[in-house]
């Protein structure tokens, strides 16, 4: 009510304001109500809310501006900040912040009729017991003022981090998605032996190239079925979320090589920084380090020796 009679008394008038609404509205505050509101000083919980505020503001917009409440809760936790979750949500609908919701996911796949197609070893269940066990990868596509832009994606399943990426401007299997995987194999020591590499039946990840790659770096191919999103969840998920956090938040792109510096800093903030509710609300380096500490601590050791 204060706001509303702030907004418009220097053109009605306070009193006029305060006397027309009180004969309309039953409850609406005198002109003395609202003149004493205005000489009260803040109360501890408006303080507290503007300061509350202020960081929820300063960390969403850090966030690409898509944490919804059970996010910014988590994330204020663990800035050391002494909040509920209603408080969280009272206060962003009050600075109008709020999450970002996923669209239909168009599907780009295109099969290879005649190539002879690995078995599913995945079979839906996307878990892993360590880093570098199962690596799933898919492919997307950003329309720019130049033409599209074509991303592909190599995500860890323990860990959900991203460890191998591209943009190019072609789906050629030797350009983008098999650069997406050196990236992933570089990275990991260029040996993959014991990694399932799970995909679609794509025919870029169903080519000579790309399969001759995955048999040279040890690992063990894996295909869902064809058209059904469903074999290839996980990697559609970040596909998904890649095109609602970042392309349709700073859209429209006006190049390749913009989309290539912007999926740069948020393959970045993905892997360091987002926190992931399928980790428990931690970011996948805190989820990794998580794993090799335990590998390296005393315990671990004594158990591993006891089991030899």
């Amino acid at each position: 009510m204060i706001q509303y009679v702030n907004t418009y008394r220097d053109r009605f008038g306070v009193e006029t304001i305060c006397r027309t609404l009180c004969a309309a509205e039953c409850g609406f505050m005198t002109a003395r109500g609202y003149w004493a509101a205005k000489s009260r000083p803040p109360s501890a919980r408006a303080m507290s809310d503007q300061l509350l505020g202020a960081e929820m503001i300063r960390l969403h917009a850090e966030n690409y501006g898509v944490y919804d409440v059970r996010k910014m809760h988590a994330l204020m936790k663990r800035q050391n900040w002494a909040i509920g979750r209603d408080q969280t949500g009272r206060i962003m609908r009050s600075l109008g912040l709020r999450g970002v919701k996923r669209s239909k996911r168009v599907f780009t796949t295109k099969s290879d009729p005649v190539g002879i197609k690995p078995l599913d070893l995945v079979q839906r269940r996307f878990v892993a017991v360590a880093p570098r066990r199962l690596w799933v990868v898919d492919i997307t596509y950003v329309r720019t003022w130049q033409g599209f832009a074509y991303v592909a994606f190599v995500t860890d399943v323990f860990s959900r981090r991203i460890v191998g990426w591209n943009v190019a401007s072609t789906l050629k299997a030797d350009i983008l998605p098999l650069q997406a995987l050196d990236m992933a194999a570089f990275t990991a020591g260029g040996d993959l032996t014991g990694l399932t590499h799970h995909s679609d039946h794509g025919s870029n990840y169903m080519s000579l190239v790309y399969t001759n790659r995955i048999v040279e770096l040890g690992a063990n191919p894996s295909t869902g079925a064809v058209g059904d999103s469903d074999d290839n969840a996980l990697a559609e998920a970040v596909n998904g979320l890649y095109k609602t956090e970042l392309i349709r938040q700073q859209g429209p792109w006006q190049s390749v090589e913009q989309v290539e510096l912007a999926t740069l800093e948020w393959v970045w903030w993905w892997n360091n920084q987002r926190l992931h509710g399928e980790l428990d609300m931690r970011t996948p380096a805190e989820v990794e380090a998580a794993n090799y500490a335990d590998l390296e601590s005393p315990e671990t050791a004594t158990a591993a020796l006891e089991k030899h």
